[in-house]
């Protein structure tokens, strides 16, 4: 059974960089999000919002759900490994 869980993982781990090959590479000034989101993100930030800097304007304004979203899932995170934690731990009384 491990050699078979460690075929699956190997597998994975192969899909995984096969898969990233096609990502385009980092600070790339050519890719997708580069070309259309961030000068749009830059301008709308300087015409309808009124906060000077553009990172906490991204991420409280433009992207809010997904940022409120990422926060829940960090949170239920947490609280499950305390939960995990917790039922090991027996009260002598």
């Amino acid at each position: 059974m491990k050699w078979l869980t460690l075929a699956f993982l190997v597998s994975f781990a192969g899909l995984f960089v096969y898969v990233s090959a096609d990502l385009p590479d980092r600070g790339d000034p050519h890719a997708p999000a580069n070309e259309h989101l961030a000068a749009e993100f830059i301008e709308l930030t300087a015409e309808e919002i009124e906060i000077p800097n553009i990172v906490s304007a991204i991420l409280a304004d433009f992207r809010g759900y997904d940022t409120l979203g990422e926060t829940i899932v960090i949170f239920t995170a947490g609280l499950a490994v305390l939960l995990v934690l917790q039922t090991g731990y027996k009260r002598n009384d």
